[in-house]
């Protein structure tokens, strides 16, 4: 067996390979750069090697520095995670020279299935249903644009060497094809060092559906379900679950028999994911394989009861499979929220900064028979770095049974960990991710890969209460209020409970409602009674500085998330973000009777939308531009965004240059 492993990677995905690696009585070695001196990974690692500066190429995907860490510690396995080196077989060979074993497939299975041209002519080759494009390599924009013309529009521009939504651009038309030919390039580049690019047709209203392999290095080659990854947002996954709400039994078997027939002919061994495109009449297309264990995998270990990871090092390190094909059996149902660093009310661009809060909710089996779990790799105290990918954790939740109702209950689940999770100091996804919840269209399971561009194509600007939500939320923020004040009536000596010197009329102003609430009785069971004569029981835990609370209102239980702002009272719940402020009635009208303060002007200004570093500034002072003109490109966590003019214009001041790093809402330039 194995000795000791070094982890090739960072983040939740080493935190998850150390786990599995202690349990089986593997010693670990954690690599790290500048950046990641303090990470979790280090600290969880039995050694940790430094391996150079911040920026991924020079550290993390530097060959030699990872061969180095290895001589250096001993180390007689390497697992890769994914990204960076899992999936260059270069990195592999060099292992296999070296004696070293390589957690994941042969090399030449990497060097066939890695490159997304060469793997879609073996799978034709194999039996495989793959999507109709131009498999070739393309020169310049020119021939993109006239093969694009060629296939008909949409088209996927997509990088060869590609992976994790990098490099993939979708185009419309002949301009959007030359834009994105040039982007996917640049993006490419940077991500991979590889900017070869290939075009294939983009099927319309299709699902993300892809199916988990298996292999050992004694011919056993098997498939373990599938995992539907439809919710995507700009090509790449943000919830995945298993099984999928729309395969039936024979699109299953079918689909796991093509994916292991792909397998078998590259000679797979390992874990490894065969992606395939489903079209509204379960018609599937092969789009790639990647060779590599994938982000949401821990879906298909919660279904499957198979620790993916043990089963890579025990095939690394020789053993057969100690299971067949008809051991594999489907239980229950999983979801995955990938929680990132990206602020939700700017477009979902990255956020960094430093995590002031970080409390994730408790995991392993609740009272009601389902599961949690919460892959990270960060910590409280800790900084969200803008050199690498934004996810900050993967959230999970599983449920017993099977269809429907246990997918219900396993979103259910998942609704009330997200409630519970505790993130502050950068913006990130989490009211997103809990807003896609309790979408009527995501719970019936009519999911495509356009879900997010349909259902928000304006963006995302937070979730609206309902008057229903709104009096929930107005009677624990006087709960919240009434506390505070009886509080703060016996510490100055006053004591009584409840004391006469607190009101019990007031008025609760949130997200546009007014509420005109009375409570009666105390705050341990009492009545919430409104205006229109209705009433809410409450009862909570919360007492002063706490940030989180659980209250049963109405019957309902309820976990919010609580700020005190000054004078207000922040609460967030499924997806909403309220400010609350609880006044007597005659401080209430009197509120009514104040000028209402409005923003500043900033329609003359661009400004940086996230925090990084400007790669180019296409115009200067005193050009007229033009709607839709390329202004400015900016580049953070691997991510090359275009910013464009939204008017015709002058522009009189250029405040930012090429290779600067800007903050969000920093400056770039001025217009007349």
């Amino acid at each position: 067996m194995i000795q000791k492993i070094l982890i090739a990677n960072r983040g939740e995905i080493a935190c998850r390979v150390i786990k599995t690696a202690r349990a089986m009585g593997i010693a670990t070695v954690a690599v790290y750069s500048d950046a990641d001196r303090d990470a979790l990974h280090v600290k969880m690692a039995d050694e940790a090697v430094h391996i150079g500066p911040a920026p991924s190429n020079q550290s993390y995907i530097v060959i030699d520095r990872i061969m180095e860490a290895i001589l250096q510690t001993g180390a007689d396995a390497v697992h890769p995670g994914y990204g960076f080196l899992s999936e260059n077989p270069v990195f592999a060979a060099a292992l296999e020279r070296a004696g070293v074993a390589f957690i994941g497939p042969p090399v030449k299975a990497i060097e066939a299935m890695g490159d997304k041209i060469t793997s879609k002519k073996i799978a034709a080759q194999a039996g495989v249903s793959t999507v109709p494009g131009h498999m070739g390599l393309i020169a310049d924009a020119d021939e993109a644009v006239k093969i694009s013309a060629g296939i008909g529009y949409p088209v996927m521009i997509k990088a060869s060497a590609g992976g994790g939504g990098k490099g993939m651009r979708i185009a419309w038309n002949d301009a959007e094809a030359r834009e994105g030919f040039q982007s996917s390039k640049n993006e490419a580049k940077a991500s991979f060092g590889d900017d070869r690019i290939f075009i294939e047709k983009f099927v319309t209203q299709p699902r993300h559906i892809e199916i988990q392999v298996l292999g050992d290095q004694h011919g056993t080659t098997l498939f373990l379900g599938e995992r539907e990854c439809s919710i995507q947002r700009r090509n790449q996954k943000v919830i995945e679950e298993a099984p999928s709400p729309f395969l039936d039994a024979a699109t299953r078997k079918a689909m796991g028999e093509q994916a292991g027939a792909l397998a078998r002919a590259v000679g797979y061994f390992s874990a490894g994911t065969v992606e395939f495109i489903v079209d509204g009449d379960r018609n599937f297309y092969f789009l790639e394989m990647n060779t590599r264990l994938q982000v949401e995998h821990p879906v298909t270990e919660l279904v499957t009861g198979i620790d993916l990871v043990e089963q890579m090092i025990r095939v690394a390190a020789g053993e057969k499979l100690s299971f067949g094909q008809k051991d594999v059996k489907l239980d229950g149902w999983a979801i995955e929220s990938r929680l990132y660093a990206e602020d939700p009310y700017r477009n979902f661009l990255p956020s960094i900064g430093r995590l002031t809060r970080y409390r994730p909710p408790v995991e392993g089996p609740q009272p009601d028979g389902t599961v949690v779990r919460n892959d990270t790799g960060v910590f409280e105290g800790g900084e969200i770095s803008m050199y690498y990918d934004p996810m900050i954790a993967k959230l999970c939740s599983w449920a017993p049974g099977q269809g429907d109702e246990a997918r219900l209950i396993a979103i259910q689940a998942m609704s009330r960990a997200l409630d519970d999770f505790e993130v502050d100091g950068i913006g990130h996804n989490l009211p997103f991710l809990s807003a896609v919840m309790e979408h009527e269209r995501f719970r019936s399971g009519k999911i495509t890969t356009a879900f997010i561009a349909e259902e928000f194509p304006d963006g995302f600007s937070g979730v609206h209460p309902d008057q229903a939500a709104a009096k929930k939320l107005a009677a624990i923020a006087v709960f919240i209020n009434q506390t505070l004040r009886e509080r703060a009536v016996q510490i100055s000596g006053r004591i009584g409970s409840p004391s006469p010197m607190v009101g019990k009329d007031w008025v609760v102003t949130l997200a546009g409602y007014e509420e005109a609430v009375t409570l009666e009785g105390g705050l341990d069971g009492g009545s919430m009674v409104f205006s229109d004569g209705t009433s809410l029981t409450l009862t909570g835990d919360w007492c002063p500085g706490q940030s989180h609370a659980r209250f049963q209102v109405g019957g309902e239980p309820m976990g919010v998330k609580i700020n005190l702002v000054a004078s207000t009272i922040r609460l967030r719940w499924r997806g909403m973000d309220v400010i609350a402020r609880v006044r007597s009635p005659r401080v209430a009208e009197l509120a009514r009777l104040m000028p209402v303060k409005l923003p500043p002007d900033t329609s003359k200004m661009l400004l940086c939308p996230m925090p990084g570093v400007i790669t180019s500034v296409s115009v200067q002072a005193g050009d007229q531009v033009e709607a839709g003109q390329v202004l400015a490109t900016v580049e953070a966590m691997k991510m090359e965004n275009v910013l464009k003019a939204e008017r015709r214009g002058v522009v009189s001041r250029v405040a930012a240059s090429a290779g600067q790093s800007l903050a969000v809402d920093e400056l770039i330039m001025e217009f007349e």
